[in-house]
């Protein structure tokens, strides 16, 4: 796909609000203009919206005032997308997510494996092989949305969810993987637990990671997930990545 192709549906939302939406599909070039479009439509606003939030393939615009004009909105929308993004810049970063895949953190897993028909050390090698791309946050603040889990290990999401999944569950939900921030009910399949705390409200930026990011899942045994969590809990752990 290239930036040129890409074919944007405009609707008003709400009283102040209007939904762009792109093509039906996950695609990386695709995020990449979603997120400099993002940018340009911020820089262009300022003060004047409350938000620009972003999905895999959408951006939604939440203005302050409501909106007289819908059809101007949208022709100025349409012109900013237009705009020649090379003064842009996107940094991306490649996380390292440590993961303790031990059954006593992630009871599941075992479940999970068989019903693949996999061992637990298949499941933890395709796991944690892929470079996951973040789409976009939400559902839980600080949940990631993931793309470029293995097709083998997809799963339909359970018929009866969990009513507590813990925080930092490492879960499988058809052919998605992701991260669950907090406490949560859940429907997806948990393989493994991270010591990472992906949502801080005290921090500058509350979830270090940004869409366009990339993640990578790091196996670690129980030692190594206790330490790590003890240095979070004391605010003296510093996620690790490195540029791309």
């Amino acid at each position: 796909m290239k930036k040129s192709s890409i074919k944007f549906r405009y609707k008003r939302y709400s009283e102040n609000a209007i939904l762009v939406q792109g093509p039906q599909e996950v695609d990386e070039i695709l995020l990449e203009s979603l997120i400099f479009y993002k940018k340009s439509i911020e820089k262009f606003y300022g003060k004047l919206i409350v938000e620009v939030i972003l999905s895999y393939n959408s951006l939604l615009i939440y203005y302050i005032f409501s909106i007289e004009d819908v059809y101007s909105e949208i022709l100025t929308l349409k012109s900013l997308f237009l705009r020649d993004f090379k003064n842009m810049s996107l940094k991306k970063r490649l996380w390292q997510v440590p993961v303790c895949y031990a059954p006593t953190l992630a009871p599941e897993l075992p479940f999970y494996a068989s019903n693949k028909l996999m061992s637990i050390d298949d499941v933890i090698a395709l796991h944690t092989t892929p470079l996951y791309t973040v789409y976009f946050i939400g559902f839980l603040p600080g949940f990631l949305y993931l793309g470029g889990l293995d097709k083998k290990l997809s799963a339909p999401r359970k018929s009866i969810p969990s009513f507590k999944l813990e925080k930092g569950s490492v879960a499988i939900g058809g052919d998605q993987t992701g991260v669950y921030p907090c406490d949560s009910p859940g429907g997806w399949h948990v393989i493994g637990r991270t010591p990472l705390n992906f949502f801080d409200i005290d921090s500058k930026e509350c979830c270090f990671v940004s869409p366009g990011d990339k993640i990578q899942f790091i196996s670690i045994n129980e030692n190594e997930y206790n330490d790590i969590s003890s240095f979070v809990f004391s605010n003296n752990y510093t996620p690790k990545f490195k540029l791309l």
